[in-house]
């Protein structure tokens, strides 16, 4: 080794390729310089330069020792600031006993959550009735707007529109109920001589003294129990739709005011990826919602007319109030046209023979005209669905929830539909 010149470590250099950090030759490092490899001595080098080496050696692991507690310190601290209470532990998932808790509060979580929907069942029947009204009557207000009007002002227009409406069947409706009650009232004694003098109920009472009886009844205080206990029920009944009709005109007031933000909040529930699309398919269904409802009412709204206008020209009593009955029934959907035109007929029978006749001949042929020609005319924009559909849709929903079901069932029968051919569908085909 002597003869070459090298030393030992060089040797070793020569043959196996330093790693990086370990004493690489460069421009500012000599074979003078370049740090000693671990275990390995050079000749030359006394005790005095292996001590200072070892001091020195032992300076920097000292050095990194504090470098890296000093940054575990700084990285514990933001730790400690981002959480205040600490790291979380790792989940036990694995604990059957955690298992079977988490399945029996999910359990019992799902279960309180049907009963408090069961609870407040009324309560949700009346949200949504109030925004199906609500994006029904939006059309209007979005009308009023494109002529240079302000939301709020359009707003108020409709409202007050709608107001009037329920103002105007009050004052037609109630005073001719009021009316023939207090006239039955008044005749009630009349009608009891009447039923007394027939022979046949005079044959029947000398049976079976049922004239008797029903004094005792009455003597007895039974009648006058159930009587007050029927009106109670009857002004409860009133005062809860007053109630409930008043809760409805107020919360379709806040949603159609709040109808855009409301649209906006849900949308942003949405994925940012999807919110485009979900959001052309939501205003779809609102304008085919709010298209069926418009729709529903011109309809309605027609036959109200046309009804009035044919009971007037043959004197039918009461034809502005029988008008308006046949303008909200004809509302729901499948049997209410029959409802109202039922009454009517029923009225004009109690005129006359040939009034009652005219009358179911007149709904016979107006109900033809209305199914065949204004329905088709007045939807062809606005809602298209099959009539399968809508028969399902109606019967369906007023199976669920009653008439608002029927009402409801067909705007969500076309939302149903709509999601199936713009969704479903084409999923289907690329599988």
């Amino acid at each position: 080794m002597s003869d070459s010149g090298l030393s030992p470590g060089s040797g070793i250099s020569s043959v196996f390729p330093s790693l990086p950090g370990q004493g690489e030759l460069t421009p500012e490092t000599t074979p003078e310089t370049m740090p000693e490899p671990t275990g390995v001595s050079r000749p030359g080098v006394d005790s005095v330069d292996r001590a200072d080496h070892a001091d020195h050696a032992d300076h920097a692991d000292r050095a990194d020792g504090a470098d890296f507690v000093a940054r575990a310190a700084g990285a514990a601290g933001a730790v400690a600031s981002d959480r205040p209470f600490g790291l979380p532990g790792r989940p036990l998932r694995s604990n059957p006993f955690m298992f079977g808790l988490t399945g029996a509060l999910g359990v019992l979580t799902a279960w309180l959550l049907v009963q408090a929907i069961a609870g407040a069942g009324s309560a949700i029947v009346l949200i949504v009735v109030s925004l199906f009204l609500a994006i029904g009557l939006n059309p209007t207000v979005e009308a009023l707007q494109r002529r240079n009007l302000s939301r709020r002002l359009a707003i108020t227009i409709v409202f007050g529109s709608v107001i009037a409406f329920f103002v105007v069947f009050g004052l037609a409706v109630v005073p001719p109920l009021t009316e023939q009650t207090t006239g039955f009232v008044q005749h009630l004694p009349d009608y009891v001589q009447q039923l007394q003098n027939h022979p046949l109920i005079r044959s029947v009472d000398e049976r079976y003294q049922i004239l008797d009886k029903i004094q005792q009844y009455v003597a007895g205080g039974g009648l006058a129990t159930q009587m007050f206990g029927g009106l109670l029920g009857v002004a409860s009944v009133v005062i809860s739709a007053l109630f409930s009709a008043f809760t409805v005109l107020v919360l379709t007031l806040y949603f159609l005011g709040s109808l855009n933000s409301i649209k906006e909040t849900a949308y942003r529930f949405v994925p940012r990826s999807r919110r485009t699309r979900v959001r052309l398919l939501g205003d779809e269904i609102i304008n085919q919602i709010g298209g069926y409802v418009a729709g529903n009412l011109i309809i309605s709204l027609i036959a109200g007319v046309v009804t009035f206008l044919f009971l007037a020209m043959l004197n039918v009593p009461y034809a502005l109030a029988l008008a308006i009955f046949v303008a909200v029934t004809d509302l729901i959907p499948l049997v209410g046209a029959v409802i109202g035109a039922v009454v009517a007929s029923g009225v004009g029978f109690l005129s006359s023979v040939q009034v009652g006749i005219a009358c179911v001949v007149f709904f016979v042929v107006y109900q033809q005209v209305e199914n065949y020609w204004i329905s088709p005319k007045v939807f062809k924009s606005s809602v298209d669905v099959p009539p399968v559909a809508t028969i399902v849709g109606a019967l369906l929903g007023g199976a669920l929830l009653g008439i608002v079901g029927a009402l409801l069932g067909i705007p969500l029968a076309a939302a149903l539909l709509l999601l199936a051919r713009e969704v479903v569908l084409p999923r289907q085909e690329r599988l």
